[in-house]
Formats: C-alpha cells, sequence, structure tokens
C-alpha cells in the first residue's frame, strides 16, 4: 500500500514553473508512471517471492533480504533525495532516479543468484528514493493552486489503480512467463517516462535549498543496515556470532550518532525540532507501530497462500485486491471523519478495527473457501487502514507551522517505510523461531531416519519452502509436507496476533498523544485534503 502523507508533499509547495494546458496531460503521465513504479514493485515483488525462493533454494533470510534491501535504501534515502531535487533539479533527480531503477531491474530480472538479486534490489531502492520524491515534488510545482487538487486526484486515481492491478499482473506474470519478468517489465515503462519528462516537464529548483545532509544520509542507512543485518542473520548463525553482534552494535551506535548530527547540522534531514509537537510525535509513534504490521503482513501473506495454501500466483495477487480497493473508494469518506469528528476518534477507532482483522487472520489453518477464511478478515483490516490513514495524514499537516508541512509529511512518510523494514527484520525472527518449535515438535511422531531429521531441521530457515528429502517413501513426504505446513501456519497466528498488539498500541497512542483540535490548525489545508480524495474518486 501506498504511505501516508503523499497528498501533502504535494500540497504544500507553491508553483515555481507552472506549465501550459497543453503539458499538463505529459507530466501527469510521466508522474503517475514513476510513481506506480515503485509503488507496484513493493507489491508485486511479495507475490513473486515464492517463486524466487523456490528458483534459488534460499532460506526465508535471502527472501527477506529481496525485500529489505529495497526498503532500507528507500527508507533512508528518501528524504535526502527530496533534498537533491530542491537543489540539483527536480526533472535531473527524477530523470536519474528513473534510470537507477530501470537499470537495477534488468539487474533483478538478469539475476543468477539470490545475492546478486540482493545487490540489485538495494540499487534499485537507491533509484526509488529519487525519483518517488521527485515525482510529488514535480506535481506541487508545475500545478498552481487552482489546478493542483484536479491533478493529485487524478495522480492519487490513477496510482491507486496501477497498484491495485500490480499485485494481480505479478502473479500472472510469474505464473505464466517467469518471476524475472516482474522486473523486466520496468524497462519500456522507464523509457516512456524518460522521453515524456525531456519533452514535457519543466526544469525546476527551491529558491531556499539548503546543503545536503549527507552525514544524516550515511549514518541513517549504516545504522538501519545494521540493525537489520543482525535480527535476519541471527536467525542462520545465532545470537553469539561475531556478525550478528557486530551488525547490532554498529547500527544502534549510528541511530544514536544520527541523532546527535540531526541536532547539530545546519540543514538536517531530519529537523528534530518537529517532535516538540505532541502531536506530531504521536502520529509518527502511530505510524511506526501501525505499519509495522502491515509490513510484516504483506510479507507473510502471500507466502502463505502460495506455499501452505496452495493458491497459483495470479490468486494469491488477486486475494489482496479488496484491501487496494476499500483504501481507494473511502478515502473521500475518511477524509470527513476528520471534519465530523476531529482527527482522534478516527485515529482510535481505526487501529481497534485492524486489530479484529488481524485477529481473524490468526484463525484458518490450511485450506477452506477464501470467502470464508482471508476475505472478511482482509476487509476488515482494508476498513480500518482507510478509516485511519486520512485523519493521520491530516494530524501530520496540522501539527507543524506551514513551511514545515513538507518536512514533516516527508518523514511520516519515510517513517512509514522504515516501520516495514524494521517489522520484517524483527518479527521474522518470531515466525521462524515458532516454525522450528511447531516442526520439531512433530517431527518426533514420524520417526524418521536421523539423516533425514537432520536435513529437515537444517532446512528450517526455509520456512514453508522446505524442500522433503527425496530418500523417504510417498506417504512420509506427505506426513511430512503436512507438518511443514501446519508449523508454517502457526508461526503466521503468532505475528498475527503480535500485529493486532501493535495496533492495539497505535490505538492507544492516539488516545493518548494526538490533540482532539489539532485538525483547527490549518483549515485551508485539511479542506485541501477533502478535496483530494473527491477528486480521486471523480477520475
Amino acid at each position: 500500500m501506498r504511505t501516508p502523507c503523499d497528498h501533502v508533499v504535494m500540497q504544500s509547495a507553491s508553483a515555481k514553473a507552472p506549465c501550459g494546458p497543453e503539458a499538463r496531460g505529459w507530466i501527469l503521465a510521466a508522474t503517475i508512471l514513476g510513481s506506480s513504479m515503485a509503488f507496484i514493485d513493493g507489491t508485486v515483488v511479495n507475490v513473486a517471492l515464492p517463486a524466487i525462493q523456490t528458483n534459488f533454494q534460499a532460506t526465508v533470510v535471502g527472501v527477506q533480504w529481496v525485500v529489505e534491501s529495497y526498503g532500507l535504501f528507500l527508507g533512508a534515502l528518501i528524504l535526502v533525495g527530496g533534498s537533491l531535487g530542491d537543489l540539483f533539479g527536480r526533472r535531473l533527480m527524477f530523470i536519474v532516479g528513473i534510470a537507477i531503477f530501470a537499470l537495477a531491474s534488468a539487474a533483478c530480472g538478469a539475476a543468477a543468484t539470490i545475492d546478486q538479486l540482493i545487490i540489485a534490489r538495494s540499487v534499485q531502492g537507491v533509484g526509488a528514493a529519487l525519483l518517488v520524491p521527485g515525482s510529488l515534488a514535480i506535481i506541487s510545482t508545475a500545478f498552481d493552486e487552482k489546478s493542483r487538487g484536479q491533478a493529485i486526484g487524478t495522480w492519487s486515481g490513477f496510482t491507486a489503480i496501477t497498484t491495485a492491478i500490480g499485485p494481480v499482473l505479478g502473479g500472472w506474470l510469474v505464473e505464466y512467463a517467469s518471476w524475472r519478468w516482474v522486473f523486466f517489465i520496468n524497462i519500456p515503462l522507464a523509457v516512456v517516462v524518460v522521453a515524456i519528462s525531456l519533452w514535457r516537464i519543466p526544469e525546476s529548483r527551491s529558491e531556499r535549498a539548503g546543503r545536503i545532509d549527507w552525514a544524516g544520509a550515511i549514518l541513517a542507512t549504516l545504522g538501519l543496515g545494521g540493525l537489520v543485518a543482525g535480527f535476519m542473520e541471527s536467525v542462520n548463525v545465532g545470537w553469539r556470532n561475531p556478525l550478528v553482534v557486530v551488525g547490532l552494535v554498529v547500527g544502534l551506535s549510528c541511530l544514536i550518532a544520527f541523532a546527535m548530527v540531526e541536532s547539530r547540522v545546519a540543514s538536517p534531514m531530519l529537523p528534530l525540532a518537529l517532535f516538540s509537537s505532541r502531536s506530531f510525535s504521536g502520529a509518527n509513534l502511530l505510524t511506526l507501530l501501525l505499519y509495522a504490521a502491515v509490513g510484516i503482513f504483506f510479507f507473510l501473506f502471500p507466502l502463505n497462500l502460495i506455499q501452505v495454501q496452495n493458491y497459483s500466483a495470479t490468486a494469491a495477487g488477486a486475494a489482496m485486491l479488496p484491501f487496494i480497493v476499500l483504501m481507494f473508494l473511502l478515502s473521500r469518506w475518511s477524509g470527513g471523519l476528520v471534519a465530523r469528528y476531529g482527527p482522534r476518534l478516527p485515529l482510535i477507532a481505526g487501529p481497534l478495527i485492524a486489530v479484529l482483522g488481524f485477529g481473524l487472520f490468526a484463525v484458518p489453518s490450511i485450506a477452506g473457501s477464501y470467502w470464508k477464511t482471508f476475505f472478511p478478515a482482509i476487509i476488515i483490516l482494508g476498513f480500518g487502514m482507510a478509516v485511519t490513514v486520512a485523519p493521520l495524514t491530516t494530524v501530520v499537516m496540522n501539527s507543524v507551522d506551514r513551511e514545515r508541512v513538507g518536512a514533516a509529511s516527508g518523514i511520516n512518510n519515510a517513517a512509514a517505510r522504515v516501520a516495514a523494514v524494521l517489522a520484517i527484520a524483527i518479527l521474522g525472527i518470531v515466525m521462524v523461531m515458532v516454525f522450528d518449535s511447531h516442526l520439531n515438535r512433530d517431527l518426533t511422531h514420524l520417526a524418521l531416519p536421523s539423516d533425514v531429521l537432520q536435513q529437515i531441521r537444517t532446512d528450517g530457515n526455509k520456512l514453508a519452502g522446505l524442500q522433503t528429502p527425496a530418500s523417504v517413501d510417498l506417504q512420509t513426504r506427505a506426513e511430512i509436507q503436512e507438518s511443514v505446513k501446519q508449523a508454517f501456519v502457526s508461526g503466521f497466528r503468532i505475528v498475527m496476533l503480535i500485529c493486532a498488539g501493535l495496533s492495539l498500541a497505535s490505538a492507544l497512542v492516539a488516545g493518548v498523544m494526538i490533540r482532539q483540535d489539532v485538525e483547527s490548525t490549518l483549515p485551508a489545508q485539511a479542506r485541501a485534503l477533502e478535496s483530494d480524495g473527491r477528486d480521486s474518486r471523480s477520475e
């Protein structure tokens, strides 16, 4: 799903290089296609993960790195990407981002090993960190205030459609072509976007662009990278391994140094002064908790559907459609909740509804109709998130001074991405621990030969991608496969209950830290948000 505050990034700037009517359609086409490449890539790759794991015989840690390497660089560098556009030119950075993203996509599709794929995904994340803020900034500066609301509505509508189509298209490509085409399909799209950008998009820069906070960017990347590496590699080598210890120590030290640097530099990528607002701090803490739950869900759910429930890749992609469609259709309605009730009540109610959704995901076992098992859960979860996102965006907009709305929205946007990265790394450990415990308990009843038992335990970190040893008979193989599936379901249930706990905690944060009257601070901005939702529904 898209992160919160995308609308605010576009709404917060004034038009420096307004375009003529003849260029508006082309600018929207380029920014929609560019944004969609990055949005789709997150969801499509998740559907392709089982095929990637099978192709490379990868462990769950390798599969995690395929997702994490992209999210890590995107989350850590997205604020710097916006600053580079302000300084050197928004169109230039947008085109550079598209080019890097396309070249990295080609490398992903051609990867011969899981390590090559992870490296290519890291570069892809760097490209996304340039193109995502670039596409939003181009809309904010190329359209004047009169036409910007309609432009944002058009962008929102079309990117929602492409984001919804993405998992289904990705599943179809995986099923009938190859997982590699999930990446190759970005290349022709990138060529079109670059051509339109050079032809029709005017260049613009910020007159007040400050210096790039390279120290902050490097420390943020090393800090997040160290923590993620330490947590994830602990599954493979144990907590006492020097790689894990050094990763965690370096990561924590770099994040502490990052906070110190940001409090002293002239142009910080993360202005700590913004957190003096209780509502802004609460909104970002809520974002971290709730989007952590959503991030690990979208990582594990496709694995459950394809490897355990025996869905096709196409069906797994389609299974997530109700969530995305609900988020799109209810955008205007949820914006109206802020005007009627203020932001705090929806920010309590939305996560509480999500608690029920995550709880329902912990119920199904193996088999059963989608409509009776996962459909009710995904509808409730989608409804809870739809209730939450617009009020969350409004709080971020209105809890800081008007001049700092752009920075505040960028921070919240990055917080959502970082939350998913950390959740996949940390809760992935919980998933593996529960899986191993359940599987080992089941295997003791099968009286397997010691060499077979050792092989299965060694491959336990592949989760449901574990291959049954060929030396056992058909009946024993079927029993092992059933035990593997049941072990995955047990781990999935525990993680979903933890996600319900994270959602509950985010509701408590809203009740304690969000001011009820925050919506009155910037009424014009709040009205603009409602207008964006209305425009996106009309497209």
